[in-house]
């Protein structure tokens, strides 16, 4: 039972030969005493035509949709007036075919998947997995996975695996726990990322590590999360920030030539959070369009608008010509991300009309000249705090950016760094300093004295996040390597030198023992490839993923456990109303 070669390797130099092809059937018709099949696999799709009088006719009209055959047959050109180019231009003529297996009739039809419900194809994931543009996608991350592996072994980074069990240590996200048997009472962690044992093994001397690494979060899902994922995860000793950011620019570009055949511009573009802020609202910038936003706050400063006379911050979005319709849904997003409304005006030659265009007469010559506003464009403002005002603002800019399909003016990919980003902010809900990326992120050597004063909201983390059409595809930063300033970064998010040492007492401790400097990064490897495949989800790109809601619906999970299995880790079920 060896095949030729997989269907997609088949060439004109086949024509003429007999080829022995092993498949699904994808589709079976009856045309006057001829039978027609289209054979498939995971490469693609070829038409195999058996002829009345041949030996495989008994055998191949047996056959339906989605039996597994085994064709034998002489690979030819189709006629001419059949050619659609490419491989459609052959066909099998049959001379054996083998029955290798039935099959029921599918719950979908797999050629119209993409209109069936998500639930259903999860539920038979694997017929949706025999669907082309899905074993397109698993291809893909194949191949990505193998330029990934290829080029960091070139770089000299040792792939080395971290536990799955470990402690349950604050990471931002809630732990998926695990009670052990053998210690009653006690539990381990499912690794919400590699962290702590990464940093470990730049102290143990490592050096370039590398690995694919499980990581597991139980928090709320989107469209790009999944409770337990894939990141690539590497770290480097002896490594600044350009470093770090050099040698992945050169990895993804290599990713995307392997496995798109695209060339990306290096280096990335960079900005400051600050920045990414103030222009776009957001941290993670689709730059694949323009839409800056203007400041501004001082135009309005003491005039005749009451709210935005006396606002912290005033920003301003050029949009196209807007139906009220439109502005109201705007009016709704900019809400949704906390804004109290979205004031806005249509420019009708030198003036303004509709929204707020009465308090605005002596601003009107200023703002078009600020904003650069068209003849029939709308403005759209957002005020408030700078970081309200620009969020909203920033919802809306991606708003505008779906309804009128601005992305497709611009390359396919655009790919830039974020750098500088805060190292603590402040949680207005519990009134303390907490860290934005980790407690293990090193600070700007030039503002390590601001921890413990009143301006250590001004610290800047050397902190870097790796940017995709608006998604956020890696995250890094260089590490704290000294125990003094590890000491201070606890110490300022609220940890006793107790609470420190309870949590990370290992760690800590590992610190003294002659620690580099070092960096790294985390890319979301699951995010990566719905990008690059244009996937509406990752769970497009994932073979058996979760749904919306966290359950396996093909496998059952989660499911109850027998009360045995409960009895031997110590557990107990509390019915609750």
């Amino acid at each position: 039972m060896k095949r030729t070669a997989y269907i997609g390797q088949l060439t004109p130099t086949h024509a003429g030969q007999t080829v022995t092809l092993q498949g699904w059937v994808n589709r079976r018709r009856d045309l006057g005493g001829l039978i027609f099949l289209e054979l498939r696999d995971r490469s693609g799709l070829v038409q195999v035509q058996v002829e009345p009088d041949s030996l495989a006719f008994a055998q191949a009209d047996q056959l339906r949709a989605e039996y597994v055959a085994e064709i034998e047959g002489v690979y030819q050109a189709r006629p001419e007036a059949q050619r659609k180019g490419g491989s459609a231009d052959y066909e099998v003529i049959a001379g054996r075919v083998r029955v290798l297996n039935t099959a029921k009739t599918p719950p979908f039809e797999l050629d119209r998947g993409d209109s069936v419900a998500e639930d259903i194809r999860l539920k038979y994931r694997y017929l949706d997995l025999r669907r082309p543009e899905m074993q397109r996608h698993l291809l893909l991350r194949s191949a990505a996975v193998a330029a990934i592996t290829s080029f960091l072994a070139g770089e000299g980074f040792v792939q080395v695996e971290t536990p799955m069990l470990t402690k349950s240590t604050p990471e931002g996200a809630r732990d998926f726990l695990v009670p052990s048997r053998l210690n009653p009472g006690e539990f381990y962690a499912l690794p919400q990322s590699p962290q702590l044992f990464k940093q470990l093994l730049m102290i143990s001397g490592m050096d370039r590590y590398y690995q694919l690494a499980r990581c597991f979060r139980d928090e709320d899902l989107r469209a790009d999360r999944q409770p337990d994922f894939t990141q690539l995860d590497m770290e480097l000793s002896f490594v600044d920030q350009e470093d770090v950011l050099e040698l992945n620019e050169r990895l993804m570009a290599h990713v995307f030539r392997e496995t798109l055949g695209v060339e990306l511009s290096l280096p990335f573009p960079r900005m400051t959070y600050h920045d990414a802020m103030d222009q776009y609202g957001s941290d993670k910038p689709d730059l694949r369009f323009d839409l800056v936003f203007h400041d501004v706050t001082d135009l309005f400063r003491g005039g005749e608008f009451k709210a935005f006379a006396d606002a912290p911050c005033v920003k301003a979005l050029v949009a196209p010509e807007l139906t009220r319709k439109q502005i109201d849904e705007l009016e709704r997003v900019a809400k949704q991300n906390g804004a109290r409304g979205l004031a806005w005006l249509k420019r009708d030659g030198m003036a303004f009309t509709g929204g707020i265009s009465k308090f605005v007469s002596e601003q009107a010559d200023a703002l078009m000249t600020a904003t650069g506003v068209p003849e029939g464009g709308t403005l759209l403002f957002s005020a408030g705090p700078w970081k309200t005002a620009v969020s909203a603002l920033g919802a809306v800019r991606l708003a505008l950016r779906d309804l009128f399909d601005l992305a497709a003016t611009g390359s396919a990919y655009h790919v830039s760094w974020v750098t500088d980003f805060p190292q603590l902010e402040f949680d207005e809900d519990s009134n303390t300093w907490t860290y934005m990326h980790h407690p293990f992120t090193a600070p700007h050597p030039d503002d390590v004295a601001l921890f413990g004063t009143e301006r250590q909201g001004e610290i800047r983390a050397q902190a870097y996040d790796l940017v995709l059409n608006g998604f956020e595809v890696g995250g890094g930063s260089i590490r704290i390597h000294d125990p003094v300033v590890q000491g201070q970064m606890f110490q300022a998010i609220g940890f006793t030198p107790q609470q420190a040492q309870e949590k990370f007492g290992f760690f800590l401790d590992a610190l003294t023992y002659g620690t580099p400097p070092h960096g790294g990064i985390a890319w979301g490897f699951d995010r990566l490839i719905m990008v690059m495949t244009g996937a509406s989800s990752i769970r497009e790109v994932i073979a058996f993923p979760k749904n919306n809601r966290g359950v396996d619906l093909m496998a059952e999970a989660p499911s109850p456990v027998e009360r045995s299995q409960l009895a031997d880790i110590g557990l107990h079920l509390i019915e609750t109303d």
